[in-house]
């Protein structure tokens, strides 16, 4: 049976952060990710891990200026050392908290910048992320985000570009990041594609659509996700990453498994 995982930016935000931990143990979730754990001590946050009993099991890179609308920033070639010092931010969080996954946002394309210079930034971003994480023992994930709805402009918005840039890399510690929301949006057959994709995916998260909220709210059969997840055997954990419509407790009618 899959092992999911509460996403901590979007899930029992009724509390603030660092008491979402405990509402997530107290909900049957015996695993964590959130977006960016940056704005407090990684101690702190690993001692809300440790008093909860929860495993990290994800959290991305710095993304640049977020509450500006940056959305990441390994595409920008003016970003570069703000990228690599991201890195080492990321790898330092990492070490306190032990989960051995990050993902990298590629960011926004700026109308301005040349295909193939915002490209060449990009992989060599990812190049130096995959070879600092190899050092450190772990994984990088990138993660394809819809650009039609939720960030025009995203620069991997579809898995053929995540799958080209893994290609690219050829990095042993690279995967994908598997989106299932933002997929469904983009490309559809979800079952079919996780399928095919299954050797390189390293994370999955969801939410139904439209709207961005928990299974049951859109058009995604989420009994035939999670099925064909379980038979094809996939290892990795599975993040509920939506919008609950009304109190998370009760957006839980999905969650199979309450330990």
């Amino acid at each position: 049976m899959s092992r999911f995982a509460a996403n901590l930016s979007m899930l029992f935000t009724e509390v603030p952060f660092l008491a979402r931990f405990a509402r997530a143990r107290a909900a049957g979730f015996t695993a964590v990710e959130y977006l960016f754990p940056y704005d407090w001590p990684a101690e702190q946050i690993a001692a809300e891990l440790e008093s909860n009993g929860l495993t990290q099991v994800l959290f991305n890179l710095p993304p640049g200026d977020w509450q500006a609308g940056e959305r990441g920033i390994a595409c920008l070639p003016d970003r570069v050392d703000e990228f690599r010092a991201g890195v080492e931010q990321g790898v330092a969080y990492a070490r306190v908290l032990g989960n051995t996954q990050l993902n990298c946002l590629a960011g926004l394309q700026p109308a301005e910048l040349d295909d193939e210079l915002a490209w060449s930034t990009l992989e060599a971003n990812v190049q130096y992320a995959a070879d600092r994480f190899a050092d450190a023992g772990l994984t990088l994930c990138l993660e394809a985000i819809n650009s039609r709805v939720d960030m025009p402009g995203f620069m991997l918005d579809t898995t053929d570009k995540v799958m080209a840039l893994i290609e690219a890399v050829d990095a042993d510690n690279v995967r994908l990041q598997y989106d299932i929301y933002h997929m469904q949006i983009m490309e559809g057959d979800l079952i079919r594609s996780m399928e095919c994709l299954l050797p390189w995916i390293g994370h999955i998260q969801f939410a139904d659509n439209p709207g961005r909220h928990e299974p049951g709210t859109g058009e995604i059969n989420f009994s035939n996700v999670f099925a064909a997840l379980d038979r094809l055997d996939y290892q990795g954990w599975v993040s509920a990453e939506y919008r609950p419509t009304a109190v998370t407790e009760d957006s839980l009618a999905w969650f199979p498994v309450k330990s």
